[in-house]
């Protein structure tokens, strides 16, 4: 049996233990919060609201992974917290696609 290459692997090969574990429960779905300081990190479950503490993630992990370009700071209601996303998760819309979609708009009449 062939086991299924992660993203980690394939965008960045020498990524710590630490980095990849984060990195795959962020892909899975999980939100990363800390505090304002970015240490203590915590994963944090969308749907079912779990609270995972990874004993081998630290503020320096944080920061490496900011730093490869890999997590950036998301919006948080809670200015004493920082949540991050993974980088790249963006839709991208081309002109035409942009375009389109404003005529589409036009067209209707929502009053």
């Amino acid at each position: 049996m062939i086991k299924k290459r992660s993203r980690v692997e394939s965008v960045h090969p020498k990524l710590s233990e630490a980095e990849q574990d984060l990195v795959q429960h962020l892909e899975q779905g999980y939100e990363l919060e800390t505090d304002s300081l970015g240490s203590n990190p915590i994963l944090r479950g969308r749907r079912d609201d779990e609270v995972l503490r990874l004993a081998s993630a630290n503020r320096n992990t944080i920061r490496a992974l900011e730093e490869r370009g890999l997590i950036m700071q998301g919006k948080s209601t809670d200015p004493l917290k920082i949540v991050w996303r993974l980088k790249g998760k963006e839709k991208k819309y081309s002109a035409r696609q942009i375009l389109a979609l404003f005529a589409h708009f036009e067209k209707k009449s929502f009053f």
